[in-house]
């Protein structure tokens, strides 16, 4: 579709900048404008690589604070002015907006294919397409080379400079076109002296711990190849150089919507620039069989720039999750008490009223009953996979439980892992084949369980119906969904045709049943946990009301879990429960007072067994939890201010208000040392002009004094906390 020169759906933000598509038709140059960003790439009919004319390359042009088109168009001609001209060098690597296998290129390929009796991509561009939706603006550019059809995607809004990328390949020819890497989207970083990658790695117990790391030339990967998002990696990344701290300088951040296997790839070419290709797959995976008139969509790989540091990055993603991501995202999440490390699998109708009658005593507005409740569930080795009420446990059924917590005041919520198996169940007996595995293979279990073919679609048929049957059956508020085992053996012996489709069905198929279910029973929230935060991305997180961060509940851990945890995704989200000391993992004991301060810096739950509680104990959390009610919107919907970095020394975060009315602070002391005051913390995001009134401080500070000088902090000894609650008396 051809496009004339000039603005193109432009519109103006909330601030007043100019936002939309503006295309110059001269050079075929693209500038897609955020409210503070600016975004570019360009067509030309072709370029010179090495003496030859190369039609139609989509070229990266820019992409950082605001430009207009004409600056545009004549950063995109310096730019190929200054391509290498070194004979053992391609100009193309590191200048394409999405690189693909063949020609004269050496760095990695965006989309790799295979038909006919080629594994080279000649393309054409077909046409493009410039469309406006109220506020969002989309750009959509094709290409073609014989039966593969590419269309990659733009998309922008006026109140995020997050812009969605994704691509679409369509098999537009009569036989299957084989695709051995498919990725959303390449990122360009700008040229810089130095390139520093900011990512998120751990481990089961210890996930989203940032990571930084000087580039050097050559390929870093992340990603996961266990069927979700991983314990091991997390799909987002941030590249600044070297100099951006929390509030100050340029940095760059993706994150890939998806939840399943994934991979990100950041090179830096010898000759300089960095690239980030992201998408769904893993090394190995593949080839993927595009049949014949059929389009494969990958998920949104997002991009941002922000000329206000890590923190400024942060801000940012998560005003766009609440805003375009995430399902009822202006409700308050509320306090929820869960079973687990009360009864374990030891659940009856009894003890969980028992535990429901101290929860509710305490100001808990949810009960969640963990697992054990259903089948032949008496430990992890049987019933997973037969979802109906144990009549030993529960010889009423659910219903007197449900009831009696509803008379309590709380809503109810219920454990699942729908996804998984034991052999040892009436499902696993009846379909032995609807779980991965490899014909005449052993099949291996892990935690005593097998993983469910959820890419067949009478599996997940089965699925919905089991969890639509139980939530239509019982009133039920809350879902917890489980998901403890990575894939093995991820064979589908029935799909001859494209085995290796069960990789990305399984997560489409996912999603269509938590859609589903969704749209049938809108009262029900949904919690992802997947053996804690495996399964923690924007793909689940546009499903879900809240996802468990990690099985670790040890406050000082979790500190640095929910460090990393917000450099992206937002506290709204954020589960977070204060448990019982020692815990499983770490036989430190920290005050009751430290724990609930670490959880109340997210979604506050409580998991203890509160049937071992003292007086004392219940006194001070009936007390806590009040507290946290009375700031809880300003945790959930505020912007986040990560004020000190966790450490033996002192943290703090700072949550404020959006009309900058209110502030919360979190703050917490690890080891005391030689009888040392705490340092005075500086405040930030507050009106500089107003004055705020501070929990125990007797006159009212401005904004400037509390950024500028800062609080002294009554903390005295190890694991001593406080919750400051900032509220504005005036200008």
């Amino acid at each position: 579709m051809k496009q004339g020169s000039g603005d193109v759906n432009v519109q103006t933000s909330r601030g007043g900048e100019q936002v939309g598509i503006a295309y110059d038709e001269t050079h075929r140059v693209w500038l897609l404008r955020t409210p503070h960003s600016a975004y570019a790439v360009a067509c030309p009919s072709s370029v010179t690589v090495h003496h030859q004319e190369i039609p139609d390359p989509l070229l990266h042009v820019y992409w950082g604070e605001p430009v207009t088109l004409a600056d545009a168009v004549h950063i995109g001609t310096v730019k190929r002015q200054r391509w290498s001209r070194r004979g053992f060098e391609s100009p193309l690597d590191g200048a394409e907006e999405y690189p693909v296998r063949g020609g004269i290129r050496f760095g990695r390929a965006a989309l790799a294919a295979r038909f006919g009796a080629t594994r080279s991509i000649e393309w054409r561009l077909v046409g493009s397409n410039t469309t406006r939706d109220g506020d969002t603006h989309q750009l959509t550019v094709e290409f073609a080379d014989g039966p593969l059809h590419l269309a990659l995607h733009y998309r922008i809004r006026a109140d995020t400079d997050v812009i969605e990328r994704w691509a679409v390949v369509t098999n537009t020819g009569d036989t299957p076109i084989e695709l051995d890497r498919f990725d959303s989207a390449t990122w360009t970083v700008p040229e810089a002296d130095e390139y520093r990658l900011s990512h998120l790695s751990g481990r089961w117990s210890a996930e989203t711990q940032l990571r930084h790391q000087i580039l050097t030339d050559g390929e870093f990967v992340i990603g996961s190849r266990r069927g979700t998002t991983s314990h091991q990696a997390n799909p987002w990344y941030a590249i600044d150089d070297g100099s951006a701290t929390e509030e100050s300088g340029t940095v760059y951040s993706g994150a890939l919507a998806w939840s399943g296997v994934w991979q990100l790839a950041t090179q830096k070419l010898s000759h300089g620039g960095v690239q980030v290709l992201g998408g769904v797959g893993h090394d190995g995976f593949g080839p993927y069989r595009l049949a014949p008139g059929e389009s494969l969509t990958a998920p949104v790989f997002a991009g941002l720039y922000t000329a206000d540091g890590f923190g400024g990055a942060s801000r940012a993603w998560h005003a766009y999750q609440l805003r375009h991501v995430m399902p009822n995202p202006d409700a308050d999440r509320p306090v929820l008490y869960n079973s687990w490390e009360a009864t374990g699998f030891d659940v009856n109708e009894e003890n969980q009223k028992a535990l429901a009658a101290r929860a509710a005593s305490i100001g808990c507005e949810l009960f969640v009953m963990d697992d054990g409740w259903f089948g032949a569930r008496v430990d992890d080795h049987a019933g997973l996979g037969d979802w109906t009420v144990n009549p030993e446990r529960f010889p009423n059924g659910l219903a007197p439980l449900i009831d009696e917590v509803h008379r309590l005041g709380m809503d109810f919520g219920i454990w699942v892992e729908p996804e998984m198996v034991n052999p040892d169940s009436d499902l696993y007996r009846e379909h032995p084949d609807w779980v991965y595995h490899f014909a005449d293979r052993t099949r291996h279990t892990m935690r005593n369980q097998l993983v469910l073919n959820l890419a067949r679609p009478d599996v997940a048929d089965w699925l919905y119906d089991r969890i639509d049957a139980l939530l239509s059956d019982h009133d039920i508020q809350f879902v917890k969904w489980d998901m403890n085992r990575p894939f093995t053996e991820a064979g589908w012996p029935a799909e001859t045709d494209n085995p290796e489709r069960l990789w990305l069905d399984h997560v489409h198929n996912l999603y269509a049943v938590l859609d589903r279910l969704r749209a049938k029973h809108p009262g029900v929230a949904f919690e992802s946990c997947s053996g804690g935060g495996a399964r923690i991305d924007m793909g689940i997180l546009a499903r879900t009301d809240q996802v468990w961060t990690s099985d670790n509940t040890d406050a000082p851990d979790r500190l640095i879990i929910q460090h990393g945890y917000s450099q992206v995704y937002p506290a709204r989200a954020m589960s977070c429960w204060v448990t019982d000391v020692p815990n499983f993992l770490d036989p430190r004991t920290v005050p009751l007072r430290y724990r609930f301060h670490a959880a109340m810096a997210g979604v506050l739950g409580v998991g203890g067994d509160l049937s071992e509680w003292s007086d004392a104990d219940l006194a001070e959390a009936t007390d806590l939890i009040a507290e946290y009610k009375t700031v809880r919107t300003i945790v959930q919907h505020g912007q986040l201010y990560r004020l000190r970095p966790p450490s033996p020394g002192l943290s703090a975060v700072q949550y404020v208000a959006p009309d900058r009315s209110e502030a919360v602070v979190l703050a917490y002391l690890g080891a005391q040392r030689f009888g040392e005051r705490p340092p005075l913390l500086r405040l930030a995001g507050l009106d500089p002009h107003a004055r705020y009134r501070v929990d125990g401080v007797d006159d009212p500070l401005t904004g400037a004094a509390l950024h500028g000088f800062g609080l002294p902090l009554r903390l005295n000894g190890d694991y001593d906390s406080t919750l400051l609650h900032l509220t504005r008396v005036g200008d």
